[in-house]
This record gives structure tokens, sequence and C-alpha cells, in this order.
């Protein structure tokens, strides 16, 4: 939904260019790439790992640019902590076999 009022709109697109700078400080290219591609496909899970990696951003736990190896490795993180587990249940109907319902 879009934000009503202009100066909504304005902090959305603050913190937006905030989100892009930082990411720009701690991603290299190739990184930065394979993460916009995987925008387009999952916006959910890149806006998980963005958030991510923001985070250890400012906790000073990124050492330098992460390469797109290492954003690999982030991405098999955070899916293994947002892994749906399926299951299927077969719930069989009894059926009441009765032959006095019978209408012939």
């Amino acid at each position: 939904e879009p934000p009503s009022d202009p100066s909504q709109q304005e902090a959305k697109q603050r913190e937006a260019e905030i989100r892009n700078t930082i990411l720009a400080q701690v991603l290299d290219q190739a990184a930065r790439a394979r993460l916009s591609n995987l925008a387009l496909v999952k916006p959910d899970k890149a806006k998980a790992v963005e958030n991510y990696l923001i985070q250890m951003a400012r906790f000073g736990q990124l050492a330098g640019k992460v390469s797109e190896q290492g954003l690999i490795e982030i991405l098999e993180k955070v899916s293994q902590q947002t892994e749906k587990k399926t299951t299927v249940k077969f719930n069989r109907r009894r059926v009441l076999d009765s032959d006095e319902e019978d209408d012939y």
C-alpha cells in the first residue's frame, strides 16, 4: 500500500537510501548483483538478508566487504532459519457401510 502523506513517503525514501548506502559499503560488486537478482525472485528473502547484513555492519561484525561467496553463506544461514517445514497429513474419512441407508 502506498504511503498516504508526502512525509511518510520521504521517510521511506530516506530509509531506502540509507539501506542502499550501507549495503554498497559492505558488499562487493558481485555480491550486490547476486542480492539484486535474489530480490527479483524472492523479495522477502532478499529483505531478510539485507536486514542481517545491515545489523552485522552496525555491530561491527563485518571485517571487510562481503564477497559473493560470503553472501552465499549468509543466504544459506538465512534459508535455514526461515525454512518452512511442510507436513502432509491424510485425514481418511471413515464411511459407515450400512445396508439400512441404501435406497434402491
